[in-house]
């Protein structure tokens, strides 16, 4: 491999302009298949075979008029004043009316009519049975229509009932709920965006305050200043490591093309395969950090290559592509490989994630292979500046060492203190674990000032917690040729009402074949309590009470019900994964390293980083610590699926510092410096720039906490903790100290297995010894024979 990228980075550095142009086209035919095919993403994030989306599944078959997502507006008069004045009733009566009259909204008088044509024996050609279920259903409505008055009042326009429009008891807030025909993430873009202009007209001159509840407000993602910030953070350091505009310019502008040409390729594929709105903004977070990193580590071995050893910018672009780019190269297959392996899991969406960022990440490597000698082709000795050339470093400054040497050598001195006392920290900060609820945020997590969260409280207060995301239950007799019989619907609803935690019970209707009823229920209890949990466990029980009174088999769905499935199925998936990425671990560090302490060390390493990080992540936003700072302002459950993305993440990036810091510390052993020596030499050689790239990806990573979307938010900030906690307690101090316990017998292999396993020379060691011949250097240190 180190050959073989050599003669690429050379080729490149010759011949700069082939690669510009390539990789240009390839951006451009990209836009084009962008232009061609649009843009397609959805705020869906659905997990085949749970419970609630088999319910869904069903319904979309047997009842499609139910099987649509819901949504609902909240209508609230000024402190002290009432909604049912006539100006204002006037004013809510035709915002309802005109979102009744849009497409892709279920019109309560268009089923009314519908299911009066079947009674009354049409051309549909309805039988007496459908008859008797038509009346039925509209005995139902009325049933409905009388529970809802008598627990919160309807709210009457012109003498009538405003369908779907209930008013609290002091008449301060009316709630205006409907259905969609379809899930409200599957829905065009401007349909929710339609809605919320059709209901916003009810506030104009009536001091009416209308709040969309946030299923009306699809997830998007920009990026904003917070992002950028991060960019210039990562551009200083950059400057500050390389020492000059022109070497600091170079991984930015990697990192973008890199990015641009994943990101857009990703929407330009979007009509073909099902892809949710957060893929995008994860291909951008991880494709930033790893651009910048990989170009960050060759352009530094170039520019030590041409200030150390005299090296010529051509010569040294090469080797630095064929030495770094050999670590970029496994450190990059290291990331795909641990985000590849959710695909193991089954989970559609975070596949469909998974696959993003990884080609992403692939492009970055590709890039950083290719495109990066090409500028270093066209840069030419400019990447170093007369101002470096002239502080050269002699064989005699060696003895300098600086801040580095001081670090390695005292962690080396104490290295069980060091090793006792960061197990113990990371202990303790995984302490929250314990107590880590997961879900999907709601309204009910969203900063105050929001339109959701502000929703979502007047629905609260006005009617109780529970009408916030209502459960939608399925009945259907265990009997399979059996029917649900009015008078077992209406047992049924009595029945379910006297259930713990149960605040209403309303009957929304049969199916055309009457054995299946459909039940709305709500909680008292909000959407992400526990208590809730439990009511939807018990109501899916089979030997509950009611299924063996009324013989029937209750289905749960609904909004609620689908995230409480959702957290359930990630949660027992996320050890699998974790084993998944332990052993892949073993594995590709014991090929990098040919040891077998430093595979089991880097992996025990990061799992310590992994528990710590979901640690602090759990006290900031479940229990609320310093949420003031990172800008939210009530702490609620953990993104369901963000502890899997996070660790396939960290793990790529923890093993690139792992590969960077170590095999430095082996090219020391194996050029002749033994026990702590090469550990400290090889540490000195490397943590200049690690700490460079680790700054950087905190940066980039840091720059997603501030943003507004609170999904993005908690993965910003668990990546950026994670690689602040893996990077410098992990790799830049644990593993020099672990390393000093075993001084030379870290890098022992047992002889049969040293046989087995290829040998990859990740360090480029042979090919630096095969340009040192070919150039009439035979002079070969003899350590390094005998290392080998």
């Amino acid at each position: 491999m180190p050959t073989f990228l050599y003669k690429v980075g050379r080729t490149a550095y010759d011949k700069p302009w082939r690669f510009i142009v390539s990789w240009i086209v390839i951006l451009g035919a990209v836009l084009a298949l962008l232009g061609v095919n649009g843009i397609h993403v959805s705020s869906e994030m659905k997990i085949e075979g749970t419970e609630s989306q088999k319910v869904l599944d069903m319904l979309a078959k047997e009842l499609p008029e139910a099987s649509g997502g819901q949504a609902s507006v909240v209508f609230t008069a000024p402190k002290g004043e009432r909604l049912d004045t006539p100006e204002r009733l006037a004013a809510i009566g035709k915002a309802v009316g005109d979102v009744y009259q849009l497409d892709y909204v279920i019109n309560p008088a268009d089923l009314a009519a519908a299911a009066g044509a079947s009674a009354s024996g049409d051309a549909s050609g309805a039988t007496a049975q459908q008859t008797g279920q038509a009346e039925q259903a509209s005995q139902t409505e009325q049933t409905q229509q009388t529970e809802q008055a008598a627990a919160a009042g309807v709210l009457m326009v012109n003498g009538q009932p405003l369908p779907g429009v209930t008013l609290s008891s002091d008449g301060s807030v009316a709630l205006f709920q409907f259905q969609f025909t379809m899930q409200t993430m599957e829905l065009p873009k401007d349909v929710p965006d339609t809605v919320v202009q059709a209901v916003t007209a009810a506030g104009e001159g009536t001091g009416i305050t209308v709040l969309p509840s946030d299923t009306l407000k699809p997830f998007s993602y920009t990026v904003g200043p917070t992002e950028v910030i991060g960019i210039v953070v990562a551009a200083v350091v950059l400057l500050l490591t390389l020492g000059s505009v022109v070497a600091a310019g170079l991984p930015l502008l990697i990192a973008l093309l890199g990015v641009a040409i994943g990101v857009v390729g990703a929407f330009a594929v979007s009509n073909f395969i099902h892809m949710s709105s957060i893929t995008p903004a994860l291909a951008l977070m991880v494709g930033l950090a790893v651009g910048i990193d990989y170009s960050l580590f060759i352009v530094n071995r170039q520019r030590r290559m041409i200030l150390d050893q005299g090296l010529s910018a051509r010569e040294a672009a090469s080797r630095a592509v064929g030495t770094a780019g050999s670590a970029v190269f496994f450190a990059g297959l290291t990331v795909i490989i641990a985000l590849c392996g959710m695909l193991v899991i089954g989970i559609g969406f975070l596949s469909t994630m998974a696959v993003v960022a990884a080609a992403t990440v692939l492009v970055n490597v590709l890039v950083a292979l290719t495109l990066l000698p090409a500028l270093l082709g066209l840069t030419g000795e400019r990447i170093c500046s007369a101002k470096a050339r002239g502080k050269k470093r002699s064989p005699a400054s060696e003895t300098n060492h600086g801040f580095a040497d001081r670090w390695a050598r005292g962690v080396v001195k104490v290295r069980w203190l060091v090793i006792v006392g960061i197990i113990a920290v990371l202990g303790v900060a995984a302490i929250p674990i314990a107590d880590m609820n997961m879900g999907i945020p709601t309204g009910g997590t969203a900063n105050l000032d929001t339109p959701g969260r502000q929703s979502y409280d007047a629905i609260a207060a006005g009617f109780g917690e529970g009408f916030n995301n209502p459960l939608i239950l399925v009945a259907q007799p265990q009997d399979a040729s059996g029917k649900v019989s009015s008078e077992t619907l209406g047992g049924l609803v009595q029945d379910l009402q006297k259930q713990n935690n149960v605040a209403a019970v309303s009957p929304l209707g049969l199916n055309k074949t009457g054995n299946m009823a459909l039940i709305s229920l709500v909680p008292r209890t909000g959407p992400d309590d526990a208590a809730t949990k439990q009511l939807v466990k018990d109501l899916r029980a089979p030997d509950s009470d009611i299924a063996r009174n009324y013989h029937v088999t209750l289905g749960v769905t609904g909004i609620t019900a689908v995230n409480i499935d959702m957290s359930a199925k990630l949660s027992e998936v996320f050890p699998l994964y974790v084993g998944i990425i332990v052993i892949l671990s073993l594995i590709i560090l014991l090929l990098v390293f040919r040891s077998i302490i430093v595979p089991i060390k880097a992996t025990v390493g990061f799992l310590l980083s992994i528990l710590a990080t979901f640690g602090i992540t759990t006290a900031v936003f479940q229990w609320g610590w310093l949420h003031s700072v990172f800008g939210f302002d009530t702490g609620g459950p953990l993104l369901s699926f963000m502890p899997i993305i996070v660790t396939g993440i960290l793990y790529g990036l923890a093993m690139d510092y792992q590969v960077f810091l170590v095999s430095s510390m082996r090219e020391s052993y194996v050029h002749g410096h033994r026990g702590t020596e090469s550990i400290v030499h090889g540490y000195k050689q490397a943590s200049r720039v690690v700490v460079a790239a680790a700054v950087i990806m905190v940066s980039v990573f840091a720059g997603f906490i501030f943003g507004d979307d609170i999904m993005i938010k908690q993965i910003g900030f668990a990546l950026a903790v994670g690689i602040l906690i893996d990077a410098f307690l992990i790799r830049m101090t644990l593993v020099p100290a672990v390393m000093a316990i075993f001084g030379n017998g870290a890098w022992r292999l047992p002889k049969r297995l040293d046989r087995i396993l290829p040998n990859l020379d990740v360090e480029g060691d042979k090919l630096i010894a095969q340009l040192k011949a070919e150039s009439g250097d035979t002079a070969a240190p003899r350590a390094r024979q005998e290392a080998h």
